[in-house]
């Protein structure tokens, strides 16, 4: 007989594929049985892999295999656990309308393009140059959103719609060169795929080939190789390192943005650091202003030299001071010395003591009854006790969620980040001319495998993601998890003595991560949360720096920065049509004839305000002084059992920020929506995201200018869409060293029923337990747990550790050759850490 609380499947059971109830669980006889169907639904952190093919059988779901010396109780063996492998999930649709480009369809287009029936004379990607022609990227372009949900919601009568690819093509051979996005299809490649620029969702016509993405991992090597060696005897005697373009360099660069204000230049500071692990904590405080702007690199030149606060129009300047003892010598410092590097790898420090009981291997989750989470890993689609979901996966900002239902009914079309900043401040060309728009690098095509064990539990399943550039494709076998977790808290809780009031359910979330976090909650809430790892942009330390971030090291500091990320969430609230609706709470005084002489004849309490912002101009908005009120979206004309409307407010959670600085030309009018901690607009088909990847270095004219999707409309009874920010400012500490941590860099945000249902429907949940007072005092209290007792089971084992990293592919679609440790790291880092290169 199986322990308690342990119910293998039969052969043949159709509860595998959502056929059927549950069976029917095993009887304890000193509870009393209710039959309570639970709904628990918790979506967290965003992210896929792969580690299963198929969908397990019913036999190899709870293996029989007993276990010599696990005894459960004094009856027979225990058994292991569950197979570690979801059950499949059962989709709305036959297909994801969300999907990104597979490699086959990736080549079938270039193929198509490349054809000299289209006229273009393109160059392949691979071996393009500037000044050529040539396919940057290829990705998916979602489909309108009025045929999307008539499909969603009638997949039986209505056709999918038709799928399309956005093609970003650099004309660098132009007369005056610049970069257009195509919309190409309908796909598959065909007799009727066609292509038209795409020009409807920005707000300028054509991108400025100076505010282009990166086109080769060197793209600043012609014009550094000719600046550096020449000084490698100067900068060997001032920092003990030099750049000369060969393997044994000790010093690399890295190039900060915008690189233009406009699209008529691309220029940008240089600054050097060592060569060594964790690069970015190790500057020398030398830095080089060079103009790259145009396609011909024999143009490009340098601007400006400075060094320890002194400025030099050029080369020849800075040697003669050098030569002549005018340049004023940065003092020596213990770290400046190169082979002191070490203190910014990841390596445990040495002579540390182990700390207590740090030996032994810390707890982890176990599904004792099996995995309660359905997964499609074709079809990329997610289910849990209610809530179901299709995921998506694009270069610019990686994962996104769409069709998100509970209990069948849509909650949000689209949730997904649109853009993340970082401004920073110093007293250093570097660090003060600074102002990151990540999407520009593509946080999607950087995400890379997650660590088993590490960024996910060991039983999480994992979910791949491809992306696309002028090189190939990317493909990562473990780029998302998700995975049940147990918060170790319930979701509601109540000690009380009468019949009914004592009870507890369980606070279970159903995890799907990447390089954010959305979490969902089993009360229909959904949680949407990140954190921030890594090494620190680190400026040089020195007195002059004081105020402007902290010093971690001798000569390093970490520098004062904000961080602000911001999210669509494109709400559907018992439908599309919604009003935005600002609640707050005010202090009062009142008198009433009851009150007691004593106490006077006033009282001060609060009271609730109710407004509709009814127009777009009006929905910019921040937060009210002590949080005394919050936005949610609500559905006018659909009210619950107590005749108010149905809606999803919007809750501030961990850092709810915005950014600091305001009017900065480096971040004028690319980042507008990080002013705010959130606004409405009227959801348009033209204005699909809040930012674009050439926002970075269009600061003063950006193609996508996020104030001006308010203009003046009527968001009353209408589709809206909510952008979201969370985020935090980063005041650096010693402890940011080598890596910040996640417990501290995090920020979030929720979206929780607002009186759309008639109560609170996590009580709905048999992972409960309710308690009664014992009749005759001193005696246990007896209690109901529904059935859902303790399972008892061995875990299975957990596989070896072993860690792939990334599948490529050429533009052929053939698997790539493996890349060495540099060339992935090349990658990666792009202007970020440039290596000079012969």
């Amino acid at each position: 007989m199986a322990p308690t609380g342990y119910e293998p499947l039969l052969k043949g059971d159709a509860e595998l594929e959502g056929l059927a109830q549950p069976a029917t669980r095993p009887s304890h006889p000193s509870r009393s049985r209710r039959t309570v169907f639970g709904l628990i639904t918790l979506l967290g952190l965003v992210g896929f892999s792969a580690l299963y093919a198929l969908g397990p059988n019913d036999n190899d779901i709870y293996a029989q295999e007993r276990i010599p010396g696990f005894e459960s109780g004094a009856e027979e063996p225990l058994q292991k656990c569950p197979a570690g492998l979801p059950r499949l999930a059962t989709a709305p649709t036959k297909t994801n309308p969300f999907a990104s480009l597979t490699v086959p369809e990736t080549v079938a287009i270039s193929e198509w393009l490349l054809a000299p029936a289209r006229g273009l004379n393109l160059t392949r990607g691979d071996k393009a140059g500037l000044s050529d022609d040539s396919i940057y990227q290829v990705e998916a372009f979602r489909p309108p959103k009025k045929a999307t949900v008539a499909y969603l919601d009638h997949p039986d009568t209505v056709s999918a719609p038709e799928r399309f690819a956005r093609v970003t093509i650099h004309h660098g051979a132009a007369a005056e060169p610049y970069v257009m996005d195509y919309l190409v299809g309908p796909l598959p490649v065909s007799e009727r795929t066609a292509m038209r620029e795409l020009t409807e969702i920005y707000h300028r016509e054509k991108i400025p080939h100076n505010a282009r993405g990166y086109t080769t991992m060197g793209e600043l090597s012609p014009l550094l190789t000719t600046i550096m060696p020449p000084l490698s005897d100067v900068t060997e005697d001032l920092f003990g390192g030099s750049a000369r373009g060969l393997p044994n360099d000790t010093l690399v660069g890295a190039i900060v943005a915008p690189l233009s204000f406009d699209g008529s230049f691309r220029r940008g500071w240089v600054s050097w650091r060592r060569n060594v692990a964790g690069p970015w904590l190790h500057p020398v405080n030398f830095f080089q202003y060079v103009d790259f702007s145009g396609t011909d690199p024999s143009q490009w030149k340098l601007l400006k030299v400075v060094y320890n606060h002194q400025v030099f129009n050029s080369t020849e300047a800075f040697l003669d001071a050098y030569h002549d003892g005018t340049l004023k010598r940065l003092p020596h410092r213990p770290d400046q010395d190169p082979s002191e590097g070490g203190w910014s790898t990841r390596k445990r420090p040495g002579l540390t003591a182990e700390r207590d009981l740090d030996h032994l291997p810390g707890p982890r989750s176990v599904s004792f009854g099996g995995l309660r989470f359905r997964v499609d890993r074709a079809l990329q689609y997610v289910s849990w006790m209610g809530w179901g979901m299709y995921l998506g996966f694009d270069r610019d900002m990686g994962l996104s969620l769409w069709d998100l239902r509970f209990r069948g009914d849509r909650i949000i079309y689209e949730l997904a980040p649109q853009e993340a900043i970082a401004q920073y401040a110093g007293n250093d060309p570097m660090q003060t001319t600074t102002a990151w728009l990540d999407r520009f690098f593509g946080m999607g095509s950087a995400v890379r495998d997650m660590i088993p064990g590490y960024d996910c539990p060991h039983e999480a399943i994992y979910l791949p993601a491809t992306t696309h550039n002028f090189e190939g494709s990317i493909v990562r076998e473990r780029a998302i998890c998700v995975f049940e977790h147990d918060p170790a808290r319930p979701i509601t809780r109540h000690t009380g003595y009468t019949e009914g009031e004592f009870g507890a359910t369980r606070g279970y979330q159903l995890v799907v991560r990447s390089i954010s976090t959305v979490g969902k909650y089993i009360d229909g809430t959904i949680e949407v949360r990140i954190s921030a790892s890594g090494y620190l942009q680190g400026g040089y330390w020195e007195p002059s720096q004081e105020g402007y971030g902290t010093a971690i090291r001798d000569t390093t500091m970490g520098s004062l920065h904000d961080h602000v990320i911001n999210f669509k969430v494109d709400l559907d609230v018992v439908g599309a049509e919604n009003s935005l609706l600002f609640t707050s709470t005010a202090q009062e005084t009142i008198t009433q004839p009851w009150f007691e002489d004593d106490w006077g004849s006033e009282v001060l309490q609060q009271k609730i305000t109710k407004r509709f912002i009814e127009n777009e101009d009006d929905a910019l908005l921040k937060f009210p002084p002590n949080l005394q009120g919050g936005y949610s979206l609500v559905n006018k004309n659909e009210k619950n059992r107590w005749g108010i409307p149905r809606g999803y407010a919007i809750h501030p959670g961990y850092s709810p920020v915005h950014n600091t600085v305001v009017g900065s030309k480096r971040l004028l009018n690319n980042a507008n929506w990080a002013r705010y901690n959130l606004a409405v607009s009227k959801r348009k088909e033209t204005e699909p995201t809040s930012s674009s990847m050439w926002n970075l270095n269009l600061p003063g004219d950006p193609m996508v200018d996020f104030h001006k999707f308010f203009d003046g409309e009527n968001i009353t009874q209408v589709d809206l869409v909510a952008w979201i920010n969370v985020g935090m400012h980063h005041l650096p500490q010693a402890e940011d060293a080598p890596n910040t941590r996640t417990n501290l860099a995090a920020s979030s945000f929720f979206l929780t029923p607002l009186n759309y249902f008639d109560a609170d429907v996590s009580m709905e949940s048999i992972n409960s337990i309710l308690l009664t007072a014992p009749k005759t005092p001193g005696q246990p209290w007896t209690f109901d747990d529904y059935g859902v007792g303790i399972a008892h089971c061995v875990p299975t084992e957990v596989p070896p550790f072993e860690y792939l990293g990334v599948k490529t592919f050429g533009l052929d679609g053939k698997a790539a050759a493996p890349s060495t440790a540099e060339e992935m790291r090349k990658s990666a880092e792009l202007f970020h850490r440039i290596k000079l290169e012969l």
